[in-house]
């Protein structure tokens, strides 16, 4: 089974390539000329997308071919203050440039919209604010001229106190989706909610990809091992021209088993990728949340290098023998 590793939005190792950069609406509110304060929030948004193509260029450089862009690129965008501002011309070029690297490099990359966009909700303002809200991620890939391999990856959101019908909800509000938006979906198990087995038949049931987070569903396992699961998450990419993708992270500590590690522990994600092999998965793509980024994608690498069974292929790439 071939595997490659992808890290997420920042790096640990480029200094002052932050893609995040933003304004807070309170200085922005301070700024006397609004034309002036949206010039320049449109500034900080192409430095952002510049910073985006160096950190692409830096994972070049170190076969990384999966990387998640940060949610963050355009500042502000979706507040209220900027009712009617439409920052894609002004970065029209910015955008397009990203996009034909990642083409040109065949590069597999994703979003990831925060936890406030959530389709399970009963509130009507916070489902119209969540749909928005992929409505400009997806016009983000749109916007790198980028196919439908490129993806937004979300949970299914909060129970409400009843688990059967925000899961009917969540399905009912994803299917009244725009086409464009629902094939640009992938779901992913939660560490507190729905488990990877309800995630798994709320992907079935709307015809999305599942994201297998190995870390959420050690503290929220459900009733089935990943491995029993593991052939039914594999079908739901079936369709798709890409390999099944996993998150992967170690707990920060044992008082938080929910928080992200600075680094990955190899031994429990190998035992996972043994068995993935052992079922019979071809190729699969591993995105890091470690909280040390690229730092940490290249210490696993170097941790895993004389294990048995397992092939290097070049600095983010294995093999690993069933």
């Amino acid at each position: 089974m071939i595997v490659r590793l992808g890290y997420v939005a920042m790096s640990t190792i480029v200094q002052n390539a932050s893609p995040s950069k933003t304004m807070t609406a309170t200085f922005f509110r301070k700024l006397p000329d609004r034309e002036a304060a949206i010039r320049k929030l449109e500034r900080i948004a192409a430095e952002n997308l510049h910073n985006t193509l160096r950190l692409l260029r830096h994972n070049r450089a170190f076969d990384i071919r999966m990387y998640r862009f940060s949610s963050k690129l355009i500042p502000l965008i979706g507040h209220e203050l900027l009712q009617g501002w439409d920052p894609f011309p002004a970065l029209e070029d910015d955008f397009r440039a990203i996009g034909d690297y990642v083409r040109e490099h065949d590069m597999r990359v994703s979003f990831h919209p925060d936890h406030f966009t959530v389709l399970s909700t009963p509130r009507p303002e916070v489902l119209r604010n969540s749909v928005d809200d992929l409505r400009r991620h997806v016009r983000m890939l749109d916007a790198m001229g980028l196919d439908e391999r490129a993806m937004c990856n979300i949970h299914v959101g909060g129970t409400y106190g009843d688990r059967v019908q925000a899961r009917d909800r969540f399905v009912k509000q994803f299917q009244e989706m725009d086409g464009p938006i629902r094939r640009r979906i992938t779901l992913e198990n939660d560490d507190k909610t729905f488990t990877a087995e309800e995630t798994l038949d709320i992907c079935e049931a709307v015809g999305t990809p599942m994201v297998l987070d190995i870390h959420h569903h050690g503290v929220n396992p459900g009733e089935h091992t990943a491995g029993q699961l593991w052939p039914r998450i594999t079908n739901t990419w079936a369709t798709r021209a890409l390999p099944p993708k996993i998150h992967m992270s170690s707990p920060k500590s044992l008082k938080d088993v929910r928080g992200h590690a600075d680094y990955v522990e190899a031994d429990k994600l190998l035992a996972f990728l043994r068995m993935a092999a052992e079922a019979g998965t071809e190729r699969l793509d591993v995105m890091l949340e470690a909280k040390m980024k690229d730092a940490a994608l290249l210490r696993l690498m170097e941790d895993i290098r004389n294990r048995s069974g397992i092939r290097i292929a070049d600095q983010a790439c294995f093999e690993i023998r069933a």
